[in-house]
């Protein structure tokens, strides 16, 4: 059995008209996705790798200690696990032992990646049939029409706690979008990075080996690619802040002098000091999640976190499904 990859990705016109946008925003700000091309991705491994980065370590860790518990509170075997913004989709593994899916569908923006992950997952899991679907995931009309994807029931899964990326409003139109694109009935297994101390947030996106910030930089030359455009990464610094009043780490490019850029037939006027946000990460308490999941349609099941509360677990199901009691495992 091979793995396939369908390319949904979104079209060059798509992509500039999101990136005008964003550049028209005050602050100016561009979608988090658009950090993930090829160069982006594999900097994006080595930033997991950081000590400074724990959320990637801790949540491995946790899936693997409780997948037999998550496989349970499941119950019973999904047809397809949906796997929101994959990456290298290297967590996904201790659930899929432990669920033994009819299907595993990986869905991410980054279409090399996908394809590496994907076969990579296929030979680790030869029991599973394995398809790519290249696309952003939060703009999808609907799941493709694929057999595979239309097994059920469904069990979406979103790791790494990418819901942060996105501001409230956003993440609770992403979660009701997770909940059309799965289906009635279905359930969706999130990590959720949670509030800890200023210091060890600030240093998680900004380590000393200067990896963060290069995975930031690699936006303008994704631009300067892809829409023909002259930033000189060089003449932006990079920087993370904790905003306590948001609860969020936001992470910019900001010029240090006053310029003048080019991209797409456009030209853009960057003050000096003037900052170009590059992605947010809001961290949310348990209860804080579990609210924002119900704004959005979704009831909590059961959660698990480390033993320090870095990081946890929701399993949810549609609130119009059958309920059942909510319950924390630590």
């Amino acid at each position: 059995m091979s793995a396939r990859v369908l390319d949904l990705h979104p079209a060059p016109a798509d992509l500039v008209a999101v990136v005008l946008e964003g550049l028209q925003r005050r602050p100016r700000q561009l979608p988090a996705w658009l950090l993930y091309d090829a160069e982006g991705s594999r900097l994006f491994e080595l930033i997991c790798e950081q000590p400074e980065y724990s959320l990637t370590r801790t949540e491995t860790a946790l899936l693997e200690q409780q997948a037999g518990a998550m496989a349970a509170a499941v119950g019973a075997r999904p047809g397809v696990v949906v796997e929101f913004g994959a990456g290298n989709a290297r967590k996904v593994g201790p659930l899929l032992e432990a669920l033994q899916p009819g299907a595993y569908a990986a869905l991410d923006i980054s279409a090399e990646a996908l394809r590496q992950a994907c076969t990579v997952l296929q030979q680790e899991h030869p029991q599973v049939a394995v398809l790519g679907v290249c696309c952003d995931y939060s703009n999808l009309p609907a799941l493709p029409a694929d057999p595979l994807l239309l097994q059920e029931p469904r069990l979406g899964f979103y790791p790494g706690s990418s819901l942060g990326n996105f501001t409230p409003d956003e993440a609770t139109a992403l979660l009701a979008q997770m909940a059309r694109l799965l289906g009635p009935g279905s359930r969706l297994l999130i990590g959720i990075d949670q509030p800890k101390p200023v210091a060890r947030l600030e240093a998680a996106y900004n380590d000393a080996a200067g990896v963060s910030a290069a995975f930031a930089r690699n936006l303008l030359v994704r631009l300067n690619h892809d829409l023909q455009g002259d930033f000189d990464p060089g003449a932006f610094r990079y920087e993370a802040h904790w905003q306590r009043e948001h609860s969020r780490i936001a992470m910019a490019l900001v010029s240090q002098c006053e310029q003048q850029v080019n991209l797409a037939g456009h030209g853009w006027h960057f003050a000096a000091g003037e900052a170009l946000i590059t992605e947010y990460s809001v961290k949310y308490s348990p209860s804080a999640f579990a609210a924002l999941a119900a704004a959005a349609g979704w009831r909590l099941e059961r959660s698990w976190s480390d033993p320090e509360g870095d990081l946890s677990l929701h399993l949810l199901t549609q609130a119009d499904s059958d309920p059942a009691p909510p319950t924390h495992q630590p």
